[in-house]
């Protein structure tokens, strides 16, 4: 342990207590110097200061009392103090003052506050707040921005360096479940009907394609059918080919069913009901028919939707829309179902942004064979815009946004900080990609960058104002 005497220790504390300055420092882990009075005070006992009676490194230069009440315990002459050499603004004015523990020459004192406002000597602002020192070398002309070591180790400065990694890039948005409208078919009959009797199903129940839902009879569906049958069961009239094909089509514009028309062709009868059947695959998502009931035309009698495939309706922030287009893969998670996923593709992108929201509607479709995704359930999308390539990459506690551009610290050694702007891209797990700025390894700062920030941004603001006072 190194001794260094303080020859100026005694003219240093007078000067401190002139000012009224009581000193509390931490006394960090690293290796210490011991600072011992100077030979011409050896000979007084009087004590030159007062320290914490624990030890703690609290200082007073007049007697004082802890918080319960002990009091401080006098240091005279030639006691042996610990201080870190290694973090010299950490020191007491006495230490700090006596030139032995470092050769750190002050500049000039800057305001705590941050106003470009510079002193010579030390002061005190108009809230009686004391001026801080800046050291030769601390500020340099390179745009970099010099740290002491106990300011690192105080502020808890870290940095990082930049890596190549794989961005997995998400966006998240919700939605609702909705049916495909091309899988929707509707039900009605063209001509004045009645319902003679409807199958045993009810709103909810799946049906097939082909499957009897209800018998009509209608007088224009039978005129239409006798007159065809009576054409094809002619032998002399002529023409009977021409004037069949327009027979069929009176009861295919009627929408008779294809099975109907087939079996009437095969009895050669004319059937008192129709059988009116499913036309696809699906749910019976309305059923209207009534045994007995008249039917108008264009009255719905049943509604049935396949539901094999559906529709995730979601919505995409508008800052996101250039990141996705048709075709991206989607994986969708149903709230009803959390340990499930379901795989899409967009398939639409509506041109239109709600104002209100500001997000756009997106339509993902999505394959449900077992029909577990019902209509209007909620569903939370997540859409890869990410890529499979490795990028330069740092964590995005590194990067300073102010909105018009982007900027980290790079760590230069010694405590330097250089500020770089940098152009970014993907944004991910914790990380964003660097597209320009950086090479990999440099390392940069990821936590208290702000307060290096704040650093860079005083010193760039004393120094145009030191040159406007020159050029005055």
């Amino acid at each position: 342990m190194t001794r260094v005497v303080l020859a100026s220790a005694a003219a240093a504390l007078i000067a401190v207590a002139g000012m009224g300055y009581v000193v509390g420092v931490q006394r960090p882990p690293a290796s210490s110097i011991a600072m011992v009075a100077p030979a011409a005070a050896e000979g007084s006992s009087a004590p030159i200061y007062f320290q914490d009676p624990d030890g703690k490194p609290a200082y007073s230069l007049t007697p004082r009392k802890t918080g319960d009440g002990r009091n401080y315990r006098a240091v005279p002459a030639g006691a042996d103090v610990n201080f870190d050499e290694t973090a010299p603004d950490m020191l007491p004015p006495a230490a700090a003052s006596a030139g032995g523990a470092t050769e750190r020459k002050i500049k000039y004192y800057r305001n705590p506050m941050g106003l470009p406002d510079t002193s010579p000597t030390p002061k005190r602002d108009s809230m009686g707040m004391d001026y801080i020192p800046v050291y030769e070398g601390e500020d340099s002309d390179d745009g970099s921005v010099k740290l002491s070591p106990g300011k690192i180790q105080r502020t808890g400065v870290s940095s990082e360096p930049a890596t190549s990694r794989v961005i997995r890039t998400l966006i998240r948005a919700p939605g609702t479940i909705q049916l495909d409208e091309r899988r929707i078919s509707v039900i009605s009959m063209r001509a004045e009907s009645w319902v003679q009797k409807v199958a045993n199903v009810t709103t909810g129940s799946k049906v097939s394609k082909g499957q009897p839902l209800m018998e009509i009879y209608s007088p224009s569906v039978a005129s239409a059918a006798a007159e065809y049958i009576a054409t094809i069961t002619s032998k002399g009239t002529s023409g009977v080919a021409v004037y069949g094909r327009g027979s069929r089509q009176r009861l295919m514009n009627l929408d008779v069913p294809d099975t109907a028309i087939a079996a009437m062709e095969k009895s050669g009868t004319v059937p008192i009901t129709i059988d009116w059947s499913a036309p696809r695959d699906g749910i019976v998502l309305e059923r209207n028919a009534i045994e007995g009931m008249r039917a108008q035309p264009g009255d719905v009698l049943f509604r049935v939707a396949d539901t094999s495939v559906v529709w995730a309706m979601v919505d995409v922030a508008e800052r996101s829309l250039g990141m996705i287009s048709v075709g991206q893969p989607v994986t969708v998670r149903a709230r009803s179902f959390p340990g499930r996923e379901f795989v899409g593709k967009i398939a639409v992108v509506y041109p239109q942004v709600n104002r209100e929201t500001r997000t756009a509607r997106v339509r993902i479709e999505l394959s449900n064979p077992d029909g577990a995704l019902l209509p209007d359930m909620y569903v939370d999308a997540n859409i890869d815009i990410g890529s499979s390539q490795p990028v330069l990459a740092v964590p995005e506690s590194a990067v300073l946004d102010t909105g018009s551009r982007q900027a980290v610290f790079v760590e230069k050694g010694q405590g330097r900080f250089e500020p770089r702007e940098v152009k970014l891209g993907h944004r991910g797990d914790g990380y964003v990609e660097i597209r320009q700025g950086l090479t990999e390894g440099e390392p940069v700062v990821v936590s208290a960058n702000f307060l290096i920030d704040a650093e860079s941004n005083l010193k760039a603001a004393l120094k145009g104002f030191s040159d406007a006072g020159g050029q005055q």
